[in-house]
Order: C-alpha cells, then sequence, then structure tokens
C-alpha cells in the first residue's frame, strides 16, 4: 500500500478487512514525515495515544497555520456543560446502570476481577486499541501516579459517585445568577454538597474508560455526554492554576429564557503548550498570517531562540489592499457601536458594494464582525435597495450560523462563479467561511472586510481571560483585543490569496483601519503592498484602483515568466539553499 495518498490507504484496508486509521498508526514510526491535525499534539485526550508515543529523540514538530494556536491550546484544557449535553448524560447513567446489571447477572467475575484489579493499584487503561473512550483529559506531566480512590473501585459505587456529581452540576445550573468560582472553592462547594473528594474527581475519567472497557461496550459514541462529564471532574479535580468555573445562566441572544452554560474554563494557553516544547527537540509555530510575532511568545510563555519573516516573492503585484475611510459624500465609514447604525454608514458600505459588483469579476466575498450586523445591514440594505442594485451585476448569498444552510449557500456560490454569471458571498468574520475555506481564482477576486472582527467583549470567560493575560503576562487588554481583530482581519483576507498565480482585491472598510497601531499588526506581506496612495481612500476612489489593478492583472501572464524569481529551476536550488543547525527549542515564523 502507498501510505503517501489517503485514498490508497483506505482502499487498501477496505481489501483486506483493516482500519485505515489503525492502519495509519501502525505505520507511523516507517515514516520520515507526518502529518497531524492540532488536537493529536495539544488535545491531551488524544496526544497521549497517538502523538506523544511516536515522538522520537531528534524528532521536528512544525505548527502549520498557527495564527489561532493559543485558542487551540485553550479549547483542548476546557469543558462546555450546557442543559442538553446533562441531560444527556443523566440518561447514559441509567442506560449504563442497565448494562452493569446484566454484567452481573451474566458475568460477574468480570466485574470482580476488575474490582479487584483497581484495589491492587494495577494500570485499567492497558490498550488504546480497546478503543474505549478517549484517554483522560490531563496532560501527562499533571496526572498523579495514584491509585484508584477505594470509594469508587467498584462499579455501582462509581455510577452512584456520578450521579451525585451530576444532581449537584443540576442544581447549580438551575441559578438564575450569573457567577464566577476558582476551581478550589468550586471542590469545596462539590465536597460539602455531595461528598466527592478532590482526588474522587481526578480519577473520574480513567474510572468511566475502565468501566467501559470491562462491560464490553460497543457503541461508544452514545457515551460522550457521560464522558464529558467525567471529563469536567477530572480537569476540575487536577487543576486550579489558570482556570475558572464560569456559570452564564442566560443566552445574550435570549436573555429572557433561560439556557445555563457551565464552563470550566483554560485561562492560560500555555499550559497545553508547555509539555509539547518538552517533548520535542524543535518546535516550529509558523503562518501567514501569524502577527504580529511577538506576541505568540508571550501567550505561550516561551523564549524563542529564533524569530524570522520571509518576504513574499512574487512576479507581478498580485495584491491590492485598500483602506476605505469614508464613502464619497465624506462621511467617515466604520463598524463601531455608535456609527453601525448611522443610515449615512450603512448608505456608503451598499455604494461599495455595488459598486465593486459591477468592477470585480467573477467571486466577491465581504465579510463583517458578526452574525447580527450582518443579519441588521443586509436588512437596511433590502429596504435601500441596495441588494437589488447588486442583483443586477450578481447573484447574492448569505451566510448564516446553521451549517446545513451556509454549506447550501457556499456550494450555490461557486456553481454561480463555475457558470460565469459571478456572485456575492456575505460571511462573518470568525464564521465558517472565514476559516478553512479557500477563495481561489475566480471563487474570490475580491474580499471586503466591513469593519473590524472585534470578539464580543462582555463574554465573562474572555473577561476572565483578559484579566490573567494582564496580570501574568503584562499583556493589555486593549492590546490583546487588537491583535485578535487583525489576525482575524488577516485570515478573512487571506482566503482569496491561495498561491503565486492568484490575484485579488483586498479592502478594509473601516476608518480605523488607517491608524498605525492597527496596520502594523497586518502580516508583512499585506503591509508591502500596503503603499500610501491606497491609504485613505474613499469608496469611489477605492473603486477606481481597484479597475485599474483588474486590467493590469488581466494582460497574459505565463509560467516561464515566474521561473528565476517565484519558481525556482532545479539548477537554482544548491546556490540558494541555507542549511541551518537547530538550537532552538522553539521557533516563531511568518511565512508568507
Amino acid at each position: 500500500i502507498n501510505a503517501e495518498y489517503g485514498e490508497e490507504l483506505r482502499d487498501g484496508g477496505e481489501r483486506r478487512g483493516w482500519c485505515p486509521y489503525f492502519m495509519a498508526r501502525q505505520l507511523v514510526p516507517l515514516a520520515d514525515v507526518v502529518v497531524f491535525s492540532y488536537q493529536y499534539v495539544l488535545d491531551p485526550k488524544v496526544a497521549k495515544a497517538v502523538s506523544a508515543a511516536e515522538a522520537r529523540p531528534n524528532a521536528i514538530l512544525v505548527f502549520d497555520e498557527a495564527h489561532n494556536i493559543d485558542n487551540v491550546c485553550i479549547d483542548a484544557l476546557s469543558v462546555r456543560l450546557d442543559k442538553r449535553s446533562v441531560e444527556a448524560a443523566g440518561r447514559n447513567l441509567e442506560r449504563l446502570t442497565g448494562e452493569l446489571d446484566r454484567a452481573q447477572a451474566a458475568n460477574a467475575d468480570r466485574l470482580q476481577d476488575e474490582y479487584q484489579r483497581l484495589l491492587r493499584g494495577l494500570n485499567e487503561a492497558q490498550s488504546d486499541a480497546a478503543g474505549a473512550v478517549a484517554a483522560p483529559p490531563t496532560l501527562a506531566v499533571d496526572e498523579l501516579r495514584e491509585a484508584m480512590p477505594g470509594n469508587i473501585c467498584k462499579a455501582s459505587h462509581f455510577l452512584g459517585a456520578m450521579r451525585r456529581l451530576l444532581s449537584h452540576v443540576k442544581q447549580k445550573m438551575r441559578s438564575q445568577v450569573a457567577t464566577m468560582e476558582t476551581p478550589l472553592a468550586a471542590r469545596d462547594e462539590i465536597r460539602k454538597s455531595v461528598a466527592l473528594e478532590a482526588k474522587t474527581l481526578r480519577a473520574c475519567s480513567r474510572r468511566l474508560s475502565s468501566l467501559l472497557q470491562t462491560l464490553a461496550v460497543r457503541d461508544i459514541e452514545q457515551y460522550t455526554p457521560l464522558a464529558l462529564l467525567a471529563d469536567f471532574a477530572t480537569l476540575l479535580g487536577t487543576y486550579h492554576q489558570g482556570f475558572l468555573l464560569v456559570l452564564e445562566p442566560f443566552d445574550d441572544r435570549t436573555p429572557t429564557i433561560h439556557d445555563p452554560i457551565l464552563q470550566f474554563a483554560c485561562l492560560d494557553a500555555s499550559i497545553a503548550m508547555k509539555p509539547v516544547l518538552e517533548l520535542y527537540k524543535s518546535v516550529v509555530i509558523t503562518s501567514g498570517t501569524i502577527s504580529p510575532l511577538e506576541m505568540y511568545p508571550r501567550m505561550l510563555n516561551f523564549v524563542p531562540v529564533l524569530t524570522a519573516r520571509f518576504p513574499m516573492s512574487l512576479t507581478r503585484a498580485c495584491l491590492c489592499p485598500l483602506i476605505v475611510t469614508r464613502g464619497a459624500d465624506q462621511v467617515a465609514v466604520s463598524s463601531r457601536y455608535e456609527q453601525r447604525g448611522d443610515p449615512a454608514v450603512v448608505r456608503n458600505y451598499g455604494a461599495l458594494l455595488v459598486d465593486l459588483c459591477s468592477t470585480i469579476p467573477d467571486g466577491l466575498v465581504c465579510f463583517f464582525p458578526s452574525y447580527f450586523y450582518l443579519e441588521t445591514i443586509v436588512g437596511a440594505w433590502n429596504e435601500m435597495g441596495v441588494l437589488r442594485a447588486a442583483l443586477q451585476h450578481k447573484l447574492v448569498f448569505v451566510e448564516t450560523s446553521d451549517f446545513a444552510e451556509s454549506a447550501l449557500a457556499l456550494a450555490n456560490y461557486r456553481r454561480a462563479c463555475d457558470c460565469g454569471r459571478g456572485a456575492v458571498l456575505l460571511a462573518v468574520a470568525r464564521g465558517k467561511v472565514s476559516e478553512g475555506i479557500d477563495f481561489d481564482h475566480h471563487y474570490g477576486r475580491g474580499v471586503v472586510l466591513f469593519g473590524i472582527p472585534y470578539v464580543y467583549t462582555e463574554s465573562r470567560v474572555l473577561r476572565a481571560r483578559l484579566e490573567f493575560l494582564r496580570d501574568h503576562y503584562q499583556i493589555r487588554e486593549t492590546e490583546f483585543l487588537t491583535f485578535d481583530a487583525m489576525r482575524t482581519a488577516a485570515q478573512a483576507i487571506g482566503r482569496v490569496i491561495r498561491g503565486k498565480s492568484d490575484y485579488g482585491v483586498m479592502i478594509f472598510a473601516d476608518a480605523r483601519y488607517e491608524r498605525v497601531n492597527k496596520r502594523r499588526k497586518l502580516p508583512q506581506w499585506v503591509q508591502q503592498q500596503l503603499h500610501p496612495s491606497r491609504h485613505s481612500l474613499s469608496t469611489d476612489q477605492a473603486v477606481s484602483v481597484a479597475r485599474e489593478f483588474l486590467k493590469q492583472m488581466a494582460q497574459p501572464f505565463t509560467l516561464a515568466d515566474q521561473v528565476g524569481i517565484s519558481l525556482w529551476r532545479e539548477s537554482d536550488l544548491p546556490q540558494s539553499s541555507r542549511i541551518a543547525q537547530p538550537t532552538a527549542t522553539a521557533t516563531a515564523v511568518e511565512e508568507d
């Protein structure tokens, strides 16, 4: 089987009756290069079973597209419980109790063997190939090598402890008041309420995994809600520094409907990153939108030995970034809360959209800061006749918070571009379209950012994280919020440039982009093309510049034009290669 190709690996596994996933796992020690997703390295539930076991003494780990690596680290050590998952965990407990009763009637010796094994302190998770549930959610370095607590060694006692924990969680989520607690305070409350010690909480995930293996449960996925509750208990019993327990009883979108969320939130991204830096000889963090580089070592708490920025090698200036600060009527445009409802701002944004639809061929992607703002401005444009005017040139599609609707809109958007009709996709900068969806070539000849995509700042978890960053890493709130907004903006505009032969217009439609503290946080490959003549433009000036740029891009351009500049011949490699001897434990790189 040729393991270089996923399809051949899958087909070979089908012919032999082997699982392609586990077959790939067995081939990892034979490979020189292994491609993992972030979760295989950063998420403890997966990393301990896969990537950590395959780490070699001189292995080099490369995080590509690492602009959101801090968020991935935080998500890996956070657990979120809502009303539906808690109710489902209760049903899981009842079903598992039935499985236990049947096992006791059919084969009580097997349960007794497990009980004795746990009492003796033997390793209860003997084989990850058994495939019960994921490994415990805690990092390997934080796992205490302690025996299973005696009060949950017996299966029935463990299920009773989980019921008591579940009742405490349900009682807590009935509260109408938002609360934030430290893990130590939450543990003390659980101890007084349902008599569960921290040691018992820490062992919940391991004990559930052992029980599911003992009962030989086949459909493991049905117990995901119960596993989530066990992960919540394990994380709460293990960590205290850099974590917070947050209860939000109401969703901000429906403030009158009680819809509680209980979240054990990690606030420190460096906790998940630290064991990775210790495990691998060299770690490279790289992305085309990882800017500014200096922020990542501070958030992840490491000292880079090497920090490098590489310019983009282009045969022609195929990028046209423009900063639009005002409309044709000279009224400043911005998505700031104080201005976003101004009819003049909405009208100028609409005029810019219509003019771009008539100027930019094929696909045009427009990003907004939030779904709420997108819905608001689309409604206003409909009343003003903006959408009707845009439909004269292109079809209009809108991303929504529903995954199926967004997938259908995206598919039809591509069909409209393929058939030559042209289309506009109105999307959200932090939505599904802005991450992982490429609009290469005719699918995206232009991208517009209507406003700056700041994160929702009223989130209690975010406020707690901002306070933690300020107190422990001296990162000011405004500094982090601006950094986060600009990396989101860079990721959104980068969707339309997916190769050196590609080209596109990038419009930053907000007066605040003109500020130096915003521009300097854009990637270097954008700043290189952001000439002074492209600053502080009105909507009509931006359309004129875009029209001239597209005329230049329409000129003939062949592969031979790129050789020696953006493409190398084989003869160019020896004289251009640079071999560096790595001495770093971590390296931050911005690549174009």
